[in-house]
C-alpha cells in the first residue's frame, strides 16, 4: 500500500518546490503537477507531489492520519 501525506506548497523555483509537512520545510519535484502554484496543497509520495488537492481534502486527510497514529499507539500500549 503506497501513503501519499497532503503538503502546503510554500515556494517555487524551477521544477522544485519548498513545501511544508507538519511544521517541516522540505524539497519536493513539482514535474508531476506542473499545475501547482504557491499557496497549494499537494499530495506528497517519495519526494515527489502526485496531484494537488484542496485544503479541506488536505485538513481532512491530516486529521484522519493523526487519528490512524493514536489508535496505533494506543493499541501498543495494550501490548503485553
Amino acid at each position: 500500500m503506497c501513503l501519499a501525506i497532503p503538503a502546503l506548497v510554500k515556494s517555487i523555483e524551477g521544477n522544485e518546490a519548498e513545501a511544508e509537512l507538519g511544521g517541516i520545510s522540505r524539497r519536493i519535484s513539482i514535474l508531476l503537477t506542473p499545475e501547482v502554484k504557491v499557496g497549494d496543497y499537494v499530495l506528497l509520495h517519495t519526494g515527489y507531489a502526485i496531484n494537488v488537492i484542496d485544503e479541506e481534502e488536505a485538513e481532512e486527510t491530516l486529521k484522519l492520519l493523526t487519528e490512524m497514529a493514536s489508535l496505533e499507539e494506543e493499541l501498543e500500549g495494550e501490548t503485553p
